[in-house]
């Protein structure tokens, strides 16, 4: 191998530690998860193993405004998007 074949391979080798080591600063500097999770209660079980966008369609069944569980003040009022934002973990 030639003396540049090696130098640009070693360039391209230092680079690409210098990319991961980007990534892994960028990703260790990520903010904590605040989104809350979906309970884990015989009310929530069930939508556990639904697809997100038919479990997000149910959620209107007790979280509308008035019924049995109002939804928080400050969710945004999409009601079939609910397992955008709350977890299942």
């Amino acid at each position: 191998m030639s003396q540049t074949k090696k130098k640009k391979t070693l360039l391209i080798n230092i680079l690409f530690a210098f990319t991961l080591v980007g990534i892994l600063l960028f990703l260790s500097r990520a903010p904590e998860i605040t989104t809350p999770s979906l309970p884990h209660d015989d009310d929530h079980n069930r939508f556990f193993s639904m697809k997100k966008k038919v479990a997000g369609q149910l959620c209107v069944e007790c979280h509308l405004p008035d019924d049995v569980y109002e939804i928080h003040k400050d969710t945004t009022p999409n009601t079939n998007r609910c397992l955008f934002c709350h977890r299942r973990d």
